[in-house]
């Protein structure tokens, strides 16, 4: 969890040439020991640091050292207090702004290529021409063979206004093409789709908290007058913005309604914060879906909702960050991220799974055990429960996919596939499905590609061959183990007959991502995601509803 930058610059610039008195007024709320403590500390470091930058037998990078040091002396702390340097700060200035200077892709690694992964529909790279799938070459005839993603970010981001020329090599097309794109103001997408889905459900995807999720939302509850339910999806949303959650959370739960509290060790750190403003639809039925992706600012919302009893949780436990950090910066170019305070639920309940600040003796993290857990008690009166992040009021599991589905995203057989048709067909009829003409050219072009698939027996069988062999087992025994591995090869061979339905849904999703854009593509999703439709037949069914928020649903 993130504070917003905007508030810490705003600090900084105040503080100014006042700085050294706000530090000495700091160390002395702490304590005339605990000072000395300090003072000893920091001579000490820069002693070590001194003799070994100037006397170590090789020559070493001071400021490379310095950080390392830096590092270390954060790591016995937890995962979320970091420094910070300039490489960095592009990420946290999108957070905390919304928005970027940039060109509108998302890149990944592809067979080891930077290659366009996702458009922005309405801005310069998707204007242009830039297709998913395209393999990036060069940026402004910098090749970016063997660069990191940090790398290309830094070509592709810069001011708004400013040229940049891309080359990329297309499948289907004979040689490279090379494009003139235009860097644009890119607003974060926090909503990534919002619409009304079945029988009048309204159903709205938020990714992130980045400094507009609230009027992202606000807007696309706008659009929602009339609905019977809305479905707030938090699923793999890693949060950002403490405020940005209050604000997210305006908009469903009563006016002045207590959302979060935090503490810390300092006064300061210690405050409520309470919703602004009246909700939008307060009486229409709200199912929030969460898993182990939801965290932070997320959960935040999610609890607010759950303790008050404004809606139902769905879904899977959460991941379980009751912290938030404050980015305070140190230099002109770098910034200290550090966790200032714990947050509660309205109940009073922290949420934090992880105890990282009472280590064991061997330096190992503790986790609260479930008979330890303090009960708490919701608006209702229903219990709910302290560490461990949000338990769902109805749990539901996603649907785990095979080993051959996995295998088969992993090496980015549907993501290559999908541009293969998309290079063939611009456009799609109504509800379309993978036939089996398209699933066998499928099947084809991933065994042509040298496709291979392991399964756990296989593997299993491998590691007992291996023992067998290890242990001087005689002949007899190694050929029934070579009869089962001849067993277990053939029916690994059709393992995509055994999970053709599964393989045809990913597919068709990939290709309606590539042809009709991503918003198409989650739309399609909906269907066959079995937390939603346990959540849209709870909204449907107002008794259950009523009787899980009052407590005697069984």
């Amino acid at each position: 969890m993130k504070h917003a930058r905007a508030n810490v610059s705003a600090r900084i610039i105040i503080a100014g040439g006042a700085v050294v008195l706000l530090m000495f007024a700091g160390f002395f709320a702490i304590g005339d020991d605990t000072l000395l403590k300090l003072y000893r500390g920091i001579d000490l470091f820069g002693k070590v640091y001194k003799e070994v930058a100037t006397n170590y037998v090789d020559e070493i990078d001071p400021d490379k050292f310095m950080k390392a040091g830096i590092d270390g002396m954060l790591r016995t702390l937890d995962p979320y207090t970091v420094y910070i340097d300039d490489r960095e700060h592009g990420e946290i200035d999108l957070v905390t702004s919304g928005k970027y200077g940039g060109v509108g892709i998302t890149v990944g690694l592809r067979d080891g290529v930077i290659t366009v992964v996702g458009l922005l529909e309405g801005f310069s790279a998707a204007k242009f021409g830039i297709r998913v799938g395209d393999r990036i070459l060069a940026i402004d005839s910098v090749s970016l063979a063997g660069k990191s993603f940090d790398d290309v970010r830094k070509l592709v981001r810069g001011d708004p206004g400013s040229e940049l020329r891309m080359t990329i090599e297309r499948e289907g097309e004979p040689g490279p093409l090379e494009f003139v794109l235009l860097r644009e103001e890119i607003p974060v997408r926090n909503v990534t789709y919002a619409g009304t889905v079945d029988d009048g459900i309204g159903y709205i995807k938020l990714e992130r908290f980045s400094r507009t999720a609230g009027d992202d939302v606000r807007l696309a509850l706008k659009e929602m007058t009339g609905v019977r339910g809305i479905v707030l999806d938090l699923r793999d949303n890693p949060g950002g913005l403490l405020d940005m959650a209050v604000d997210v959370a305006s908009r469903f739960l009563p006016e002045s309604s207590l959302v979060v509290s935090t503490r810390g060790r300092r006064g300061d750190a210690d405050r409520r914060y309470h919703t602004q403003g009246k909700p939008m639809l307060p009486d229409v039925p709200l199912a929030v879906l969460v898993d182990r992706g939801t965290a932070s600012a997320s959960e935040i919302v999610a609890g607010a909702v759950q303790d008050l009893d404004r809606g139902i949780i769905v879904g899977t436990r959460t991941f379980g960050k009751g912290l938030i950090q404050t980015i305070v910066r140190v230099s002109e170019s770098t910034s200290l991220k550090i966790t200032t305070g714990r947050y509660y639920t309205p109940s009073g309940r922290s949420i934090q799974e992880i105890d990282y600040f009472h280590r064991l003796d061997n330096g190992d993290v503790r986790v609260l055990p479930d008979s330890l857990k303090r009960e708490f008690r919701t608006s209702h009166n229903r219990s709910v429960y302290e560490g461990g992040g949000i338990r769902p009021d109805t749990l539901v599991e996603s649907r785990s996919q095979s080993p051959l589905t996995e295998a088969l995203i992993r090496k980015a057989m549907f993501f290559k596939f999908a541009n293969r048709f998309a290079s063939k067909y611009s456009t799609l009829p109504p509800d379309f499905r993978v036939t089996p003409d398209l699933y066998r050219d499928f099947v084809e072009y991933v065994r042509g590609k040298g496709f291979t698939l392991k399964e756990e027996a296989r593997q299993k069988l491998d590691e007992v061959k291996e023992a067998a062999v290890r242990a001087g087992y005689r002949q007899g025994v190694l050929g029934h183990i070579k009869q089962l591995e001849t067993l277990i090869d053939r029916e690994q061979e059709t393992a995509f007959e055994r999970h053709a339905e599964e393989v045809k849904k990913v597919l068709a999703l990939e290709i309606i991502g590539r042809v009709d854009g991503e918003r198409e593509r989650i739309k399609a999703s909906l269907s066959d995601d079995p937390q939603i439709q346990v959540a849209l037949n709870l909204l449907k069914g107002h008794r259950m509803y009523k009787q899980i928020l009052s407590g005697t649903a069984r």
